[in-house]
C-alpha cells in the first residue's frame, strides 16, 4: 500500500472515531427532555401509585447524583462524620431523597416538561432552562436543572432551580436547622431521616 493510501486511510480512521466519539456525547439539554420524557412516561401509564413510585425511584438513581448532593446537604457538618457515620448517612439520605422525590412527582397525572435553553457555565456545569407547562389547575412554572457535565457520556443532575429556589440549598438549610436545634448532635438528624422513611 502507498504512503498516500496509507495517509488517506489514517485520515478515514480518524474521522470514523471522531464521529463514534460524538455519537456517545450526551448534550445535557437532550438528556433533561430525556429524562423528563421517562418520568411522563410512567405518571401517565395506568398503574397503581404505588408502582409508578418505584419505577420513578429507579429513574432518579439513574440520573440524579444523589451521593453529592448528599453530602452537600450536610454542609461543614460531614466533615465531624466518622467513616461509619458517613456510610449511615449516605444509606439513610438515599432512601430519604428517593422518597421524597418520587412521592412528590407521583401527585402528578402528567407533567409536561419543555427544555426552553442551555447555558454552559465552564467544563464541569451546564444550566439547563425549561418549563412545567401550565394547565387549568396551575400556572407555568420555571425549572432550572443544574448538570454535572464534566463526563459527557454521563450527565447527572446535581441541583433543580424551580422558580429561582434551589431544592438542595433548601434541604441544606433545612438539615443545619435540625442539627443546631439539637445542639449540633448529628445523630439527630439520623433519626429524622429514619423516621420519615418509615
Amino acid at each position: 500500500m502507498s504512503s498516500k493510501k496509507i495517509s488517506t486511510f489514517l485520515i478515514f480512521l480518524i474521522i470514523s472515531f471522531s464521529n463514534i466519539a460524538k455519537v456517545f456525547s450526551i448534550e445535557p439539554d437532550v438528556f433533561v427532555q430525556s429524562t423528563v420524557n421517562r418520568a411522563s412516561k410512567v405518571l401517565s401509564s395506568n398503574i397503581g401509585k404505588e408502582e409508578k413510585i418505584e419505577k420513578l425511584k429507579i429513574i432518579a438513581d439513574e440520573t440524579v447524583d444523589i451521593k453529592i448532593i448528599g453530602l452537600y446537604t450536610l454542609g461543614s457538618y460531614r466533615k465531624e462524620l466518622n467513616d461509619d457515620q458517613k456510610k449511615k448517612y449516605s444509606i439513610l439520605f438515599k432512601k430519604y431523597f428517593l422518597k421524597t422525590f418520587s412521592s412528590r412527582l407521583a401527585e402528578y397525572s402528567n407533567p409536561e416538561i419543555e427544555v426552553t435553553s442551555k447555558k454552559k457555565l465552564n467544563e464541569k456545569y451546564t444550566i439547563v432552562s425549561s418549563n412545567l407547562i401550565a394547565t387549568e389547575k396551575r400556572s407555568e412554572v420555571k425549572i432550572d436543572w443544574r448538570i454535572y457535565t464534566k463526563d459527557s457520556e454521563n450527565p447527572i443532575i446535581r441541583d433543580l432551580i424551580i422558580e429561582g429556589l434551589s431544592l438542595a440549598r433548601t434541604q441544606k438549610e433545612e438539615f443545619s436547622s435540625i442539627i443546631q436545634t439539637n445542639d449540633g448532635n448529628i445523630n439527630a438528624l439520623f433519626e429524622s431521616l429514619e423516621n420519615f422513611i418509615k
